[in-house]
C-alpha cells in the first residue's frame, strides 16, 4: 500500500512517542501532567500519524477510503457494527480481565508473594493506575476533550494499525496474514509503554482480537467504535472513582 520506507518512518515514530511517553509519565512526572496540554499534543500526533499514512497511500495512488474496507453505507449497516463492536467489546474485556488475573496469580506464584501484599496491590500496579488516573479528565472542559480525544484516538488507531500496519505487514509476510496480524499487534502493544510491561502485553492481545474482529467484519467500523468507547469509558471511570476518593 506504501513504500517500504514510508512504513519504517512510521514505525520509528511510533516507537519514539511510546518511549518519550513512558519517560514523561514515569516517577514524580505522573504527578504533575498538564492533561490539556497532553490531549491536544496526543490529538496532534494522531493527526500526523493519520496524514502521514494517507501520504503513503498517494504514493502509490491507493485511494484512502479502501483502507476502511467494505463499508456498508445506511442505517443499518451502521447499527450491525455497532451491535457487532459492543458484543466484542464486552466479550474482549472479560478475556482480557481474565487473563490480568492469571498473569498476576502467576506472577504471584513465581515471586512467593501474596497477590495483593498488606491488601494492596503491589508497587507496579499502584504506579499504572497512579498514571492512568493522572491522564483521567478532571473537569467539564477536561470531559469534553477527552471525548475528542477518544473518538480520534478510536479513528486513527484502527486506520494505522488495522488498516495500515497490518496490510503492510501482511504485505511482507508473502500474504500471511497471521503475520501482519501478529507485528501490527505487538506494535500496538508496545505504542503504550506509558502503561507499564503488563498492560503492553494485553493491549498486543487486544490488538490481535481488533484485527480479527477487522477481518471478520472485513472493514474498520465495528473496530472503530468499540476501539473508541474503551477509551471513552475507561477514562471516565477512572475519574469517577477518582473523583470518591475509591482509588
Amino acid at each position: 500500500m506504501a513504500p517500504a520506507w514510508h512504513t519504517l518512518v512510521l514505525v520509528a515514530a511510533i516507537v519514539l512517542l511510546s518511549l518519550a511517553g513512558a519517560k514523561e509519565l514515569s516517577g514524580r512526572h505522573a504527578a504533575h501532567v498538564n492533561r490539556m496540554q497532553t490531549y491536544a499534543f496526543t490529538i496532534a500526533s494522531e493527526a500526523a500519524m493519520l496524514g502521514w499514512v494517507y501520504l503513503g497511500l498517494r504514493l502509490r495512488k491507493v485511494p484512502f477510503r479502501s483502507i476502511l474496507g467494505k463499508v456498508s453505507g445506511g442505517f443499518r449497516g451502521m447499527a450491525t457494527d455497532f451491535g457487532v463492536a459492543l458484543v466484542f467489546w464486552l466479550g474482549s474485556l472479560f478475556l482480557l480481565g481474565t487473563l490480568n488475573v492469571m498473569w498476576q496469580l502467576t506472577s504471584a506464584s513465581i515471586e512467593h508473594r501474596s497477590l495483593l501484599p498488606n491488601g494492596k496491590p503491589s508497587a507496579a500496579q499502584q504506579h499504572t493506575l497512579h498514571t492512568l488516573t493522572g491522564l483521567a479528565p478532571g473537569s467539564a472542559s477536561e470531559v469534553v476533550v477527552w471525548v475528542l480525544l477518544c473518538i480520534t484516538a478510536g479513528f486513527t488507531e484502527e486506520v494505522v494499525f488495522r488498516g495500515y500496519l497490518q496490510r503492510q505487514f501482511t504485505a511482507w509476510g508473502r500474504g500471511a496474514v497471521a503475520v501482519g496480524v501478529v507485528f501490527s499487534a505487538l506494535l500496538f502493544g508496545f505504542a503504550h509503554g506509558y502503561q507499564g510491561a503488563s498492560n503492553m502485553v494485553l493491549l498486543s492481545v487486544f490488538g490481535v482480537l481488533f484485527s480479527l474482529l477487522a477481518i471478520f467484519r472485513r472493514n474498520l467500523r465495528a473496530c472503530i467504535f468499540a476501539h473508541a468507547w474503551q477509551d471513552l469509558v475507561a477514562g471516565l471511570a477512572l475519574a469517577w472513582a477518582h473523583a470518591r476518593h475509591l482509588i
